[in-house]
């Protein structure tokens, strides 16, 4: 009997233990649902076929867009990642993407996150599963390893529970979560402090493995910036502790810890630093963008301005100013500001408004984006509040149990302080909307319909308070806990749900004839048209264009200049050829442009490039109801040999040389260093270069010349690049500003260029 007895509670023990790290998990899976019960997917597919060509040319593909505020996973990170895996299944590291830019650095993007853990998972599941379960995991590791933290740091369970609820479900990781990379860079925040926190209290080294472990997975996951945050705040977190307890040793080997976190980053650290400093981002800054004071009302009501889904968001940034952790936790954390003698409080309550502060739209803000600071300075400013949402979640926690200790003292001022203060900013936001009209007549409306449910909800929780203060007989803990935390969970959950897309997998990248003709057609050269990085990259289509945030800066010089005919500084994400410009034919051809995407129902527009009409220079090889592909009749071969040459030591020169009218750019090439033949170049030399095969890292080439002479390539011009003539290492030089070109033998030659990692 008494084996029976020891039985039943060690059962009932572990039930209260597990139970709401058990909750944490069911509210996940009841947001992720879509995907483990009806097999929709966390991507906005919908968005794909109706915004972006081919398929928005297709009346079938046409339907409602739940949120169309995540166009990058659509141009960028998906097709992206696609390329990564489709590469690495190749048996080739992704370290060159050939189909955007005229080619750009993959590995070193940053983004596509190649060496990121959840990479496996694309080896074990097909693509969409895999990338399901990488975004869908963002918010349950945010939130088991919050949870955890919080225990270490002595809050009840039900206080890590709702500092678990509002950090998994906060607006940074619910806007990002899509993309798979920023929310799940911070994810690890957590799980960094709980290992530097263990170990600072016990000293045994097992403990900062997970910290360093964590670190790494923080850098791989794909969003640098993110990253830097994490780690500044985890340094800060371990100097902090030292001076509450001054043991300096301890200090330095955690230290040493987070940076042999990085050290194990380096793979992608380094290539990306490289291009960093080859890009144009490098030199970017953003001197503004700061989230406004009065925008701080979407902590309580993340829809007061509007919101992307319901497209009536009016004043914009919302997915870079989102600061919500759910209505009750904010109200949470104000009672932990009772608490402020406890060192963990007095950390996130810091960390909370220095986050804060340099995330406004102040004169601070603008001065740190003006001071040059690689990578903060170049990148948007925001960003910084997902600190604040992390550090506001873990002190609703301890705010949770200090309202549980004020409940049980019946210390009533206490949570009068606390509840008439939100109660009058609630009011103000109200009296703002409806009584002094502050805002545009035709936005009241907006606003008020979106102040009606987090009014509802923190009226709830502070009934819910008040329940609990004056009635003795539901004064058990057991009560307030799960009243309090179903209402954080259904608040969380509903804006989680009304963001997150889960679309269907009948309609992701369906393959249209006109794709699969341009794969056919383009041969060794580019296709060039209406289209971006969703068909680029995703079906190997070579293009001239890009968008990305770092690409070679000496590129989009070159293209941009294309348009004035001199240098002007390029765009800060995307490189396109002006349709409209004297010099758009000269780069097709000098680019080796062999066909011309042309949907029909934009034959004759202002905005397209001309293609029609000129059947001398432009022939259709491809037509269906809806598309032409044109094959370009003057384009440059994309290998060819250069007789003639020109030497600038001033690039910007050299550049407008390249756009002069006069300039033969078919055979002549510039350079801005002189090769110094030591034979001489016969002008009248002829000579042919052939393609043997082409891969994204490595090109092979049979030469034959009857004079010494330059080979060129129209590929953009990047340290990583090597070539060799005949087994011999030998220079590639910098030509036509931002491309390649090297000394070639009269005779026969074997040249190839590879791209490798160092």
């Amino acid at each position: 009997m008494k084996s029976s007895n020891k039985n039943t509670s060690w059962f009932i023990k572990s039930v209260i233990k597990y139970l709401p790290l058990g909750f944490i998990i069911f509210v996940w899976f009841a947001f992720s649902s879509p995907y483990f019960l009806r097999h929709s997917v966390p991507f906005p597919t919908r968005q794909l076929v109706t915004f972006f060509a081919p398929w928005n040319q297709y009346d079938k593909y046409a339907g409602p867009v739940k949120n169309n505020a995540m166009p990058d996973v659509v141009t960028q990170i998906y097709p992206w990642k696609h390329f990564v895996v489709s590469e690495l299944k190749e048996g080739r590291m992704p370290l060159w993407n050939p189909n955007n830019f005229s080619g750009n650095p993959a590995l070193a993007n940053f983004q596509t996150a190649v060496f990121s853990p959840f990479t496996l998972l694309y080896f074990i599941l097909p693509f969409i599963d895999a990338w399901s379960l990488t975004v869908l995991l963002q918010p349950l590791l945010a939130g088991i390893f919050t949870y955890f933290l919080t225990r270490e740091m002595r809050v009840s369970r039900g206080g890590a529970v709702v500092s678990a609820l509002g950090f998994m479900f906060s607006g940074f990781i619910v806007v990002w979560m899509a993309y798979g990379t920023l929310s799940m860079a911070v994810a690890f925040l957590p799980l960094i402090l709980l290992s530097l926190e263990k170990f600072l209290r016990k000293n045994k080294i097992r403990f900062l493995i997970p910290a360093a472990l964590a670190v790494t997975v923080s850098l791989f996951s794909g969003h640098f910036q993110t990253s830097l945050y994490v780690l500044i705040t985890s340094f800060v977190f371990i100097v902090y502790r030292y001076a509450t307890d001054r043991r300096f040793k301890r200090m330095m080997i955690a230290c040493f810890a987070l940076l042999s976190g990085c050290v194990l980053a380096l793979p992608q650290l380094i290539p990306t630093f490289v291009l960093y400093t080859q890009s144009f981002r490098s030199s970017n800054a953003i001197v503004d963008g700061g989230i406004p004071l009065y925008y701080l009302i979407t902590s309580f009501a993340p829809d007061f301005f509007g919101s992307p889904v319901t497209r009536n968001d009016w004043v914009g940034f919302y997915a870079e100013r989102a600061s919500f952790i759910g209505i009750i936790p904010l109200l949470l954390a104000g009672f932990s500001f009772f608490r402020i003698r406890s060192h963990y409080v007095l950390f996130f309550i810091g960390l909370s408004l220095v986050s804060l502060v340099l995330a406004l739209d102040t004169p601070l803000q603008v001065l740190l984006s003006m001071a040059g600071i690689p990578v903060l300075s170049s990148s948007n400013p925001t960003r910084i509040i997902v600190l604040w949402s992390f550090a506001m979640s873990i002190l609703a926690g301890f705010g949770y149990d200090y309202l549980g200790e004020v409940i049980s003292k019946k210390i009533f001022r206490h949570i009068l302080y606390v509840v008439v203060t939100v109660i009058a900013i609630v009011m103000l936001a109200w009296l703002s909307v409806s009584v002094f009209r502050l805002l545009p007549a035709d936005k009241v409306h907006i606003a008020e319909r979106n102040l009606i449910i987090p009014t509802l909800i923190l009226t709830l929780g502070i009934f819910a308070i008040f329940l609990q203060f004056f009635n003795k007989r539901i004064r058990k803990q057991s009560f307030f806990l799960w009243l309090i935390i179903l209402l954080i969970a259904l608040d969380s959950f509903r804006f989680a749900w009304k963001w997150m897309p889960f679309d269907s997998t009948a309609i992701l990248f369906p393959d249209v004839p006109v794709i699969s003709a341009m794969q056919k057609l383009q041969g060794t050269g580019r296709v060039f048209g209406g289209f971006g990085t969703e068909v680029q990259t995703y079906y190997g289509v070579r293009s001239v264009e890009g968008y990305d945030p770092l690409y070679i800066k000496r590129y989009g010089e070159f293209i941009k200049a294309a348009t004035t005919g001199r240098y002007t500084v390029p765009d800060r994400s995307f490189v396109g050829v002006d349709r409209q410009a004297k010099s758009t034919e000269k780069v097709l051809n000098f680019l080796s442009v062999s066909l011309l995407f042309q949907p029909k129902s934009q034959l004759f527009v202002n905005y397209a490039y001309p293609v029609w009409g000129r059947p001398d220079i432009y022939k259709v090889v491809y037509e269906d109801d809806l598309f032409l592909l044109y094959h370009n009749k003057t384009m440059l071969p994309f290998a060819r040999l250069s007789y003639v040459y020109e030497v600038f030591t001033d690039p910007k020169k050299l550049l407008a040389r390249f756009y002069d009218p006069d300039f033969s750019y078919q055979t002549t090439t510039l350079l801005e260093e002189n090769p110094s033949f030591p034979d001489m170049i016969q002008k009248d030399a002829t000579g042919s270069a052939e393609i043997v095969s082409m891969k994204p890292t490595r090109i092979s080439i049979k030469v034959n010349s009857t004079s010494p002479g330059l080979l060129f390539l129209p590929t953009p011009y990047y340290p990583n690049w090597h070539a060799t003539v005949n087994g011999e290492a030998t220079q590639i030089y910098q030509a036509d500003y931002a491309f390649q070109a090297i000394k070639i033998p009269k005779g026969k030659s074997d040249v190839i260029f590879s791209y490798s990692y160092f």
